[in-house]
């Protein structure tokens, strides 16, 4: 029967470890020349006496307080064939080890617990620890399967994990709430954009037609501008009747009531009745004239005289005058029996002519 090598081993103080572990792993023969080598190799004799006297049988193994995590020691032979006592000092006999079957691998520690993060001084009540990470320093987004890592594992630690959680939740709503505002700013801006355009539109159009209008304005003005002018150069270059609506009255050369030769023409029409310019010219006087009585002098471009007698009302007192322009209205003031025009035609302001043959002979029609 095989006993526990710790009964070829010395005894040795408490605590000397280092020591006890190399004692037991020496051979019996390498630790009986250390002993004689030593001089007190007289130290494990009452061992081995005690073996041969009490026999194979009887022998207890020496009592040991192993140290935590010692290695188990292999067991020596210390009995011969049969069971017979070693004479002397043992023997090795390398046929005789057994290697002792190999440990169960133990389990495997328990992570350490996480150290809690100590709050702020003005938050310490208000605050709630949460383990601080211990694992790789890149926390994947478990917002939706609550797993991190490639592998998709979850965490060992559930407070890791709901750290892991929350800072993934936190992230993905700050990221939502950055996209949204950005979002809301580009919205704003395009339709920034979109007024301005449509308002610059708007301004233009409106410049356009202004500057559409000015012009067309511009243009009917020298039209008419135009027109004008070449109805008064026609109306210079022409001449008219004196009343357009009138009857012939008492002719150039007749004798009047009063036995006074006619030095004119009369145009008998109602009193009011517009008196026109024959022609374009000056008015170079208008007056009370006596027997003429209220008379207007139209004296024209080349120097004749039409004197308008008999008015009721003198219109244009001084100035130029066009043709056709309303110089006075019919009367009968004066020496006159009823409501006409005389009209004299003096040459060069000279001795008067038949106002008839004058004017046709400026084709017009009387």
């Amino acid at each position: 029967m095989a006993s526990d090598q710790l009964a070829y081993a010395p005894a040795r103080p408490d605590g000397d470890i280092a020591g006890q572990e190399r004692e037991d792993f020496r051979l019996p023969r390498q630790r009986a020349n250390a002993l004689a080598a030593s001089g007190t190799s007289s130290v494990p004799a009452p061992a081995f006496a005690a073996f041969a006297g009490a026999g194979a049988a009887g022998l207890a193994p020496a009592p040991a307080v192993e140290p935590a995590g010692r290695p188990a020691p292999y067991p020596l032979p210390d009995a011969g064939p049969g069971g017979a006592a070693l004479a002397g000092l043992p023997t090795y006999d390398p046929t005789a080890l057994t290697v002792p079957a190999a440990p169960a691998p133990a389990p495997a520690p328990a992570p350490a617990p996480a150290e809690p993060i100590a709050p702020a001084p003005a938050q310490a009540e208000a605050t709630t620890l949460l383990p601080r990470p211990v694992a790789e320093p890149e926390i994947a987004d478990t917002t939706a399967t609550g797993r991190t890592g490639d592998a998709g594992t979850a965490p060992a630690d559930p407070g890791e994990a709901l750290c892991a959680r929350i800072l993934g939740q936190v992230a993905a709503q700050r990221e939502a709430t950055a996209r949204a505002e950005r979002e809301a700013v580009e919205k704003v801006a395009a339709e920034q954009a979109a007024r301005e355009a449509a308002e610059r539109k708007v301004r233009e159009q409106v410049a356009a037609a202004k500057a559409a209008a000015e012009e067309k304005a511009r243009e009917e003005a020298a039209a008419a501008a135009r027109a004008e002018a070449e109805r008064l150069a026609r109306l210079a270059a022409s001449y008219i009747k004196p009343v357009a609506c009138a009857a012939l009255g008492a002719g150039f050369g007749e004798t009047d009531p009063w036995a006074n030769l006619h030095n004119g023409q009369d145009f008998t029409a109602p009193t009011g009745t517009p008196v026109h310019a024959v022609h374009g010219g000056t008015v170079t006087s208008a007056g009370w004239a006596g027997s003429d009585g209220y008379r207007v002098v139209l004296t024209l471009d080349d120097g004749t005289e039409l004197r308008y007698c008999h008015l009721s009302t003198m219109v244009v007192t001084d100035g130029r005058v066009t043709t056709g322009d309303t110089i006075g209205r019919v009367g009968a003031t004066g020496n006159v029996p009823a409501p006409h025009l005389h009209l004299e035609v003096r040459p060069d302001g000279g001795a008067p002519v038949d106002p008839l043959p004058w004017l046709r002979a400026h084709d017009v029609t009387v």
